[in-house]
Order: C-alpha cells, then sequence, then structure tokens
C-alpha cells in the first residue's frame, strides 16, 4: 500500500507541477497579483510531494521490497545498509527520481528565500522551474518508473554493480546532481529576465548566489568521483577523460564563465547577451550530460541506461528547453544593450578574457567528447579520442587562464594599468619562478611540466594571497582590515587559490610518478623508487557479499618499515563481477599505491605499485574551491541581494 501511495504522490507531482508552470507565468502576464501568489505555494507543494515519493522508494530499498523491479534489479539482502540507501541512486530510475527531487528542491528554495524579488519575476522564475519539473516528471513517470510492481516477487535481488558499492560513489552523485539541477535556476532566472525583457544589475545579483551553489556543489561532486576513480579502479589515475566526466566537467567550466560575467554585469551592466547565454548554455550542458548518461549512445562505466527511446525523451528534453531558450534570445537580444563603458584595460576586460578562455575550454572538451560519435555517424568508422588530444588541446587555454589570473583580479574597474598590477605582483613572479627553479633542479632526466605546473600553481596561490593582503592598504592595522574583509573577497582568494594548489597537484602527480608492474613471488622484496615492497601473505576472505583474494604487501624505507598494505580481488557472486580493490598509504607529499593481479602459471601474483606525488593536494585544491564558493555565499550582499530595490505590490486587475 505504501508503495502505492508513492506513485499516486509522484503523479500527484506532475500535476501540480503544471499548475507551478502555468498559472503564475499567466498571472505575471496578466499582472495579477493572486495568480503569481500560487507559484510558491505550488513548488513547497510539488517538492513535499516528491520528497515523500523518494522516501518511499527509499523505504522499499532498506527494507528489501523485491516486488519493485528496481529494488529487485539493483539490491540484495546481505549488502551492507550504506549501500542499501546509496542504490536508491544507483540505478536509472532512482536517480532520475532524485534528480526530480532536487529540482523540486531549488523551486521550493526561490519561494523560500526569494522575498527580495520583485514579484512578476519571482512568479516567471517559479514558473520556469515548475516547467522544467513537468518534463522530469513526465520522464519518469512514463518511461523511468521507480515504482513498477513483479508479479512474482524473487526471494533476493540481483545486487547493486559492485563499481557502486563504495562510499565514494554513495556520495558523488547527491553532490553531483545539486550542482547539475542547480544550473536550472540560472536557466529560469535568464528566461524569466528574457520574457520580461530585462537585465539589470539587480538581475545578477539575484542570480549569482544560485549560480555560486551550483558550481560549489558541481566541484564536490567532480571531486569525489575523481577520488572514487583514483582508489576504486585500481589503475592510479585521477582522470580519464571519460565522456561522462567530461559532461561534468563542461557545465562546471561554463558555471565559472557565468559567475564572472554576472561581475560585471553587476558592476557595469555590461555583457548582459553574454551571461543570458551562458545561463542557458550551462544549464544546456547539464542535460546533454543527462543524455549522455542515459541515452546509451556513449558506453561509459558511469552510464545508468542504454535505452534509446529514453534518450530520444532526453532529447526532445534538450532541443525544448535550450532551443526554446535560445529562439527566445535571439528575439530579446537586441533589448539587452550595454550601459557601462570600460577600457581596454581594465578588470571588465580581464574578465572578458576569463570568459573566452572558459567557454573555448568547454567547447573543446565538448569536441573531443562528442567527436567520436559523430565520425560514426557519417562515415560508420569507430575512433577513439583519448587523453593526448584533450592534453594537447585543452592544457593552454586553461594555462592562459591561470597566467591572466592574478594580474586580472589586481586592475581597476572601467580603466586599470597593466603595469602597475605587474609592478605590485613582481614579488609573486620572482617567487613563483623560484619555485620552478627549484623543481627542475630537484629532477633529473624529466620534462617540464613539472617545474611549469609548480611555476603556475605558485603564481596563482601566492598572486591569490596577494590580491588580498594588497586590499588593507599601506599603512596601519593592516591585519585587522585584513579580518574585516567581506567575505566575498576571502571565498575569491581562497577559490583562486584552491585552483592553483590543483594545477601544481596535476601537474606534478603527471610528471614525477614512478610506476612499476612486477611478478612478485611471497617473501620476496623488490625497490619501488626509494621504498622496499615485500610480499608476505596471499589470502582468501569472505565479506559480507563478496568473496576477496587478499594480499599482504610490506613497504619499508631504508630498512624502516613504512606501512603494510592490504589489496584485494573481490569478486560479488551474485553479478559475477571482480573489481581490483587499491591499498594505498596516504601522505602528505606522496601516496604508496599498490594492486594485487592475477596468479602466473610460473608461481607469484601481478603486482603493480605506483608513487604518486601530491595526489592529496589534487582534491585539497578542490575543497578549497568549494570552500571559497562557500564563504562568499555567506557575505551578507549575498544573503539579503543588497542593492535590490525592495519590491512592491503589483494591484490585481
Amino acid at each position: 500500500m505504501i508503495v502505492e501511495l508513492g506513485h499516486f504522490a509522484l503523479i500527484l507531482a506532475f500535476m501540480v507541477a503544471v499548475v507551478q508552470a502555468v498559472v503564475p507565468l499567466w498571472g505575471a502576464h496578466r499582472r495579477n497579483a493572486a495568480l503569481m501568489a500560487m507559484a510558491g505555494p505550488a513548488a513547497v507543494t510539488q517538492f513535499l510531494l516528491v520528497a515523500f515519493a523518494f522516501a518511499v522508494l527509499t523505504r522499499a530499498f532498506v527494507t528489501s521490497d523485491f516486488s519493485l523491479a528496481v529494488v529487485t534489479a539493483n539490491s540484495h539482502t546481505l549488502k551492507p545498509m550504506l549501500y542499501k540507501v546509496s542504490g536508491v541512486w544507483g540505478n536509472h530510475e532512482g536517480s532520475l527520481l532524485l534528480w526530480v527531487l532536487i529540482l523540486a528542491l531549488f523551486g521550493a528554495s526561490a519561494a523560500w528565500f526569494g522575498q527580495n524579488l520583485p514579484v512578476a519575476l519571482k512568479a516567471r522564475v517559479i514558473a520556469v522551474q515548475g516547467a522544467i519539473g513537468v518534463a522530469f516528471l513526465a520522464f519518469s513517470i512514463f518511461t523511468s518508473n521507480p515504482f513498477l510492481r513483479l508479479a512474482v516477487p524473487p526471494l533476493d535481488g540481483e545486487d547493486l554493480n559492485p563499481l557502486l558499492q563504495d562510499p565514494g560513489l554513495a556520495f558523488h552523485p547527491p553532490f553531483l546532481y545539486l550542482g547539475y539541477v542547480g544550473l536550472s535556476m540560472a536557466f529560469s532566472f535568464a528566461v524569466a529576465a528574457l520574457i520580461e525583457g530585462k537585465v539589470d544589475a539587480a538581475w545578477a545579483r539575484w542570480v549569482r548566489p544560485w549560480t555560486l551553489a551550483a558550481w560549489v556543489f558541481l566541484t564536490i561532486g567532480i571531486a569525489l568521483g575523481s577520488w572514487w576513480a583514483y582508489y576504486e579502479l585500481g589503475w592510479g589515475g585521477f582522470w580519464f577523460w571519460d565522456p561522462v566526466e567530461n559532461a561534468s566537467f563542461m557545465p562546471w567550466l561554463l558555471a565559472a564563465a557565468l559567475l564572472h560575467s554576472a561581475i560585471v554585469v553587476e558592476k557595469r551592466e555590461s555583457l548582459k547577451a553574454w551571461t543570458i547565454l551562458l545561463a542557458i548554455m550551462a544549464f544546456g550542458f547539464s542535460l546533454i550530460g543527462t543524455f549522455i548518461v542515459r541515452s546509451g549512445v556513449i558506453t561509459s562505466v558511469h552510464s545508468f541506461a542504454s535505452d534509446p527511446q529514453r534518450g530520444l525523451f532526453i532529447l526532445g528534453i534538450l532541443a525544448f528547453f535550450t532551443g526554446g531558450a535560445l529562439v527566445l534570445f535571439a528575439f530579446r537580444a537586441s533589448a539587452m544593450q550595454a550601459k557601462g563603458l570600460f577600457g581596454l584595460v581594465s578588470r571588465e576586460s580581464a574578465l572578458v578574457v576569463n570568459n573566452i578562455l572558459l567557454a573555448v575550454s568547454a567547447l573543446v572538451v565538448f569536441i573531443g567528447t562528442i567527436w567520436p560519435l559523430v565520425a560514426e555517424m557519417t562515415s560508420g568508422r569507430t575512433i577513439s579520442v583519448g587523453e593526448p588530444f584533450f592534453n594537447a588541446a585543452f592544457t593552454p587555454f586553461f594555462v592562459a587562464l591561470a597566467v591572466i589570473l592574478p594580474p586580472g583580479a589586481m586592475l581597476a574597474w572601467k580603466r586599470g594599468d597593466i603595469g602597475r598590477a605587474m609592478r605590485s605582483l613582481g614579488p609573486v613572479a620572482v617567487l613563483a619562478v623560484a619555485i620552478g627553479g627549484l623543481a627542475f633542479a630537484m629532477q633529473t632526466g624529466r620534462s617540464g611540466l613539472g617545474p611549469i605546473g609548480a611555476a603556475l600553481g605558485a603564481w596563482v596561490v601566492f598572486g591569490a594571497l596577494w590580491d588580498l593582503w594588497q586590499r588593507t592598504g599601506r599603512s596601519g592595522d593592516r591585519f585587522g582590515r585584513l579580518r574585516r574583509l567581506p567575505r566575498a573577497d576571502w571565498g575569491k582568494a581562497v577559490a583562486h587559490a584552491g585552483l592553483g594548489v590543483t594545477i601544481f597537484a596535476c601537474a606534478a602527480m603527471n610528471a614525477w610518478a614512478i610506476e612499476d608492474i612486477r611478478v612478485a613471488r611471497l617473501g620476496e622484496s623488490y625497490p619501488l623508487g626509494s621504498y622496499e615492497v615485500t610480499l608476505r601473505a596471499v589470502n582468501e576472505v569472505e565479506g559480507p557479499n563478496y568473496l576477496s583474494t587478499m594480499a599482504e604487501l610490506e613497504v619499508s624505507r631504508a630498512g624502516v618499515p613504512v606501512a603494510v598494505l592490504y589489496p584485494e580481488k573481490r569478486v560479488y557472486p551474485v553479478q559475477a563481477m571482480p573489481t581490483t580493490e587499491a591499498a594505498i598509504d596516504y601522505g602528505f607529499l606522496r601516496d604508496l599505491y599498490l594492486v594485487i593481479g592475477d596468479p602466473q602459471q610460473g608461481g607469484g601474483w601481478a603486482v603493480r605499485g605506483y608513487i604518486k606525488p601530491f595526489a592529496n593536494w589534487i582534491w585539497a585544491g578542490s575543497i578549497l574551491m568549494a570552500l571559497g564558493g562557500a564563504l562568499s555565499l555567506t557575505d551578507r550582499r549575498y544573503r539579503v541581494a543588497a542593492g535590490a530595490r525592495k519590491p512592491a505590490g503589483v494591484p490585481a486587475e
């Protein structure tokens, strides 16, 4: 009975979403306050209904209710409780319901926290959110119903994909969806502004917190996915340029560009059309990511479904919302004239260059991701676009972005002095070159990637900190002024420093990693860099829902024990699927990474070992970027939308 109530709640949410999409929009057009006032209650009601449906599905997974097809296909009675819960979104139907839940949550949040919005704009924003909700609720109900019953329930389930039975993958999708779906708010604000024909500084002030929140969640989600790939897949890498990885990276790049362009709209009332276009494309690329994951057009370890009919439904959603918004943009773009003027050398110009580099970077990733599909459709050839292409085509744009970041942030608004900014950054430039030179002197027989990455990372990190220090003036209580700086200034500095840390760590890990693959016998020792590894034992271990071959590897350095690591090869009997569980000794400056392979015919076991320098700095940089965004969100100017005119009441006709 409870399952039927959840199904009914989902259908009722669809009906409420239709009301939310139509009535407030009509009310805004007619200037009818009563109709516009229905937006908030409808959004909250839709959220509560979808939340109830999601709670019912979660209960079904927790209690192993195998009368539901989705529970049977993705759960098992022996599965640990954490993975029973994460199994709710570890499949197509449940993950889509999570998407709809987060979409409804953002719509309700606009109702809860949008008190400073003009009444008509608020009604239109919530109505557009409702329209997106209608599309995805219809997708869930008519093609991907999570509440389908089985006529004859089995005694046990088929278990969740073993690769997804991991803490990193338990939390990765919710954060990623909060970022993906959060960009729908920027899209809704953009469409609402196009309908009104008005984009001004107040609009930019309202849209930035929503975009920033989505960018923060997307940063966390991408970092969790990268960390999972690093320790779970057993190949020692953190980024493979997989199509689904790229599908999350493209909206991240465009959201970063949108954040910076919205600053120009807010400060100078320029770049209005470009900012609207970025808001449309950022959410459009989120929908493209959804299409890639769920259509089956591209094969990936991350894919949820391979049903062409579902792919066509998502393609229709993408065409309707992105295409419709672009058509509306074409009609309204001429009305969004720039008011503020600025010089060729100014902070506005630096932000324009920043936007161009981020947008072109996203375009490069998109071309590399979609080109194999285009080639197969047009010529019938199967080609692969991998890491060499992306490294060669993407890296130069991001290096250029890192180079201009510190001086661009220090230029004055409207008309700046690049010479003065560079003179101010002189100590930072000397320090960055010195760090790069030190890295070059310490390495032997290697490429310039490591020293260049070290210099570039230092340039960005210390440039951000120097910019913060320069804001305190040249005399007096500078530390006191530093504490009193707006949190948005602190957030910008921390986020930029996080980007610098990540740039350095990625370069260092690619340039200085050590890899060793060999056959090791019991009791045998072998060198791994400056360490010595000894295979002590290999045992068969039984887990809660898997069988494991576990090795015991002792690591020492100059005769001093460092760690004992236990890499595994697991087999999940229900799905008959093997997985690799790497053993990692995490360190501040390096990771020791060991993987056990198959037994060899002549005796011994295949063992792969890596030394990964500065690996954890990659995710530390991501955490700093997310922390910087969160700090900016706590700035009072974001919370109260300072500078926004208090909306006046709209009389009903």
